[in-house]
Parts: C-alpha cells; sequence; structure tokens
C-alpha cells in the first residue's frame, strides 16, 4: 500500500515481505499445536515478551529483513523492547480498541515502531488491523480505559476521537509478511468471524537513545551500538520454555507492568483482580 518511504507521512508502511507462506504456516501450526495441546500455559507464553520463552522466535525478531526495515525509519542503533502475538482464533468476538500504543508505554521520546508480522492471512474478513493514515502526526491524544473482556488490550484503552468521522485504511497481509507502524498512529481491529484463526505477531523497535520513564525494564540490542545502557539485557533462552526462560519472562513482564499499570490499580481491582497478572498482553 504505502512503502518505507512514505512512513513519516502515513505513520505505517505495508506490505513487507519477511519469510516465504510455508515458512510463516510452519510458525502458525506450531502455535495453534500448542494452544490445543496446553491451552493455559500457551495463554501466558504468548502474551508479552514470547520471544524470552522460545529460541525459535528470537531468531525470527533478529531476521534481517525485519530489521532492514526498521533501521530505515529508526536508524541503525536498535533495541527490541517488546514483542507479543495477537491471535483472534475462529468464530472469536476478541478484538483492539481504536488507541494509540504510546499511551502508557512510558517511552521517551515516541521514536518506536511496531513491526507486526503476519503468520496467517491477515484482512478484512478476519480481523486485520485498521489505521487512521497520518493520525500519528496529531501527537498524542486522550484516552479512557474500559477493561473490556473481549478487548485484546491490557486496559482496554480508547481514543477519545470518534472514528466514524475518520478516513480509516486496512492493513491486509499475506502470510510471511509485515507492516510497520508509528507508536501515534490511530490504529485497531474488529473480531474474527470465520472459520480460520488470524495470527499476528508484533514487536516493538526502539532506537537506543530512547528512555524508559517510571521504571528500568529490559530491551535486546539486535543492531548496531548501544551507548547510551538505558535497559537492562534479557537472557536471551536456550531451550523452549525452560525453567530458567520462565523466570525471566514473569520479571520481564513485572517490570514492563509497573510502568504499564502504574495508576490503574484501582480500576483493575474493581474488575475483580486483587493482583495484577503477569501475564497480560498489551497493544
Amino acid at each position: 500500500m504505502f512503502p518505507i518511504s512514505e512512513f513519516d507521512q502515513n505513520g505505517f508502511a505495508c506490505p513487507i515481505p519477511v519469510m516465504n507462506s510455508s515458512q510463516a504456516a510452519s510458525l502458525a501450526e506450531q502455535i495453534m499445536r500448542f494452544q490445543h495441546e496446553d491451552p493455559d500455559k500457551a495463554a501466558r507464553a504468548f502474551g508479552t515478551n514470547t520471544h524470552l520463552l522460545f529460541p525459535s522466535l528470537c531468531e525470527v525478531i533478529q531476521r534481517e529483513q525485519i530489521l532492514d526495515a526498521v533501521e530505515q525509519v529508526l536508524g541503525k542503533n536498535l533495541l527490541l523492547w517488546s514483542a507479543s502475538f495477537f491471535i483472534k482464533g475462529p468464530k472469536t468476538s476478541s478484538f483492539v480498541s481504536w488507541h494509540q500504543d504510546s499511551t502508557y508505554w512510558g517511552l521517551e521520546p515516541p521514536e518506536i515502531v511496531t513491526a507486526w508480522l503476519a503468520l496467517t492471512p491477515s484482512n478484512l474478513e478476519n480481523g486485520c488491523m485498521e489505521v487512521v493514515p497520518g493520525s500519528h502526526l496529531r501527537g498524542q491524544v486522550s484516552h479512557h480505559d474500559t477493561f473490556g473482556d473481549e478487548n485484546m488490550l491490557s486496559r482496554g484503552q480508547e481514543v477519545a476521537v470518534d472514528i466514524s468521522c475518520e478516513k480509516t485504511e486496512a492493513i491486509e497481509l499475506e502470510a510471511g509478511q509485515m507492516s510497520l507502524h508509528h507508536v501515534r498512529i490511530f490504529h485497531g481491529s474488529k473480531p474474527n468471524p470465520t472459520n480460520t484463526p488470524r495470527i499476528g505477531f508484533a514487536m516493538r523497535f526502539i532506537p537506543t537513545h530512547v528512555q524508559q520513564n517510571g521504571g528500568r525494564t529490559f530491551a535486546l540490542l539486535v543492531r548496531g551500538h548501544d551507548e547510551f545502557n538505558h535497559f537492562d539485557r534479557p537472557n536471551l533462552p536456550e531451550t523452549d520454555l525452560g525453567v530458567t526462560e520462565w523466570e525471566m519472562h514473569q520479571e520481564s513482564l513485572k517490570r514492563m507492568n509497573s510502568v504499564l499499570f502504574k495508576d490503574a490499580a484501582q480500576a483493575t481491582k474493581v474488575k475483580g483482580h486483587q493482583s495484577l497478572k503477569t501475564d497480560e498482553k498489551f497493544s
């Protein structure tokens, strides 16, 4: 739709080829099999920072095709701040409300790009991501929290803008393609009423000079050099879902949730959560 050269103007770029369809299908099959065999563990694993549990996902986030594209937007010194799956099963009501990623992340300056990799086709029929082109240029706008049960965002946050008055565009991708989007673009997605799953892997990249407000989180150096040292380095996984891998994963979520939910304790308690979940997914 829009090439990377127009990212600054539009706030997104796609489609960008990352892997062939058979490679994407193989990853998708592994994910669905794990979900079927151990749904409780899969729900925890496929939330935030899944790459800290699977060596194969650490390889994905460092693929040249991904980093080459991100480098064109953010420069040559890159950190991966977080990564997570957005999985909509067949005929499910899960959705993502219209929002800006920058609302609760606590990263400054807002030079953050999400690479959204489709492991299955992602289209209007099965609830692909939609954006408001150019909305990232409006700066940070107000949001309100809903904590909706079907909302895939951690706080169910919604942008205080009437999207019905906006021009939107669907980010339709084939399996193995990805999109890039700016941290402040308005975006969301509808449920998946089809008979097949929609699986996306979202990777959030930042240049090394970006800082974390509200605490010290983890970030992985994936390209170039880091002269700033604003983040701790995570231990990378050596095996799938090992004991030390889970410990690293949970520590990363504990630190990240302390930032993400810093002013939301009362709201989560109202929803019935007596403590913050370390397996929460965020936008």
